[in-house]
């Protein structure tokens, strides 16, 4: 069964919020700003919002959780790294944006390795540090479709930043290095900027492990 997938950029700094359907039920990736245009789509197509997924814990990425938490009858998931920082308007840096964001605790906190049904696919959460001490991405499969959600840690031709708060430029290093592992064809949506494939990066991301810069 194919994966259905849906790109809502929200928020100041268009965050890519990825909705991820399949048989009549989906997640919701990272909504970073006002949701509404996702849950009139949810509603039209009259789709099951299972959970909403948060890859890492920074403002431009959970600022429109609660405004459409209500629609999502798992909640919010978020890594363990992460989960204070939907409590914390430092934290996710929202303070210092000047638009202090607070969130409820996540129904869901998640680790290397969990499996999690959902969305009518399987999701597989990926620890990978380095942008965030939680940051984390999604191998999403439904049958023979698979696709790996990557929040900030690798976008179209980059990578997330590591010079906030939490990151670390040798933990990114090692996410980048798991994710070289994973096996190709496999669609990658960032959670900035156009959406990817594996080899497209292998071939052209200069930060890709035993590339060239």
């Amino acid at each position: 069964m194919t994966i259905s997938i849906k790109r809502f950029p929200l928020g100041m700094l268009w965050t890519n919020a990825w909705l991820l359907c399949s048989n009549g039920h989906c997640v919701l990736v990272d909504p970073g700003g006002d949701p509404l245009e996702a849950r009139r789509w949810l509603r039209s197509h009259d789709l099951a919002l299972d959970g909403v997924f948060l890859t890492h814990g920074h403002a431009d990425h959970i600022a429109g959780l609660e405004a459409i938490r209500d629609m999502a009858t798992g909640g919010a998931a978020i890594h363990a790294e992460d989960a204070s920082m939907l409590l914390d308007p430092e934290e996710n840096l929202s303070a210092s944006m000047g638009v202090p964001c607070t969130c409820r605790p996540a129904e869901r906190i998640l680790s290397d390795g969990d499996v999690l049904e959902a969305g009518g696919s399987t999701w597989e959460v990926m620890h990978t540090p380095g942008h965030t001490p939680g940051s984390v991405c999604f191998v999403v499969s439904s049958g023979e479709d698979r696709v790996l959600v990557s929040g900030d840690t690798l976008f179209a031709g980059s990578i997330g930043r590591t010079d906030l708060p939490g990151g670390s430029d040798r933990c990114m290093r090692m996410s980048l290095d798991r994710i070289a592992r994973l096996e190709p064809p496999m669609r990658v949506l960032p959670g900035h900027g156009p959406e990817t494939d594996l080899e497209n990066e292998r071939r052209s991301n200069p930060f890709w492990p035993g590339g060239s810069r």
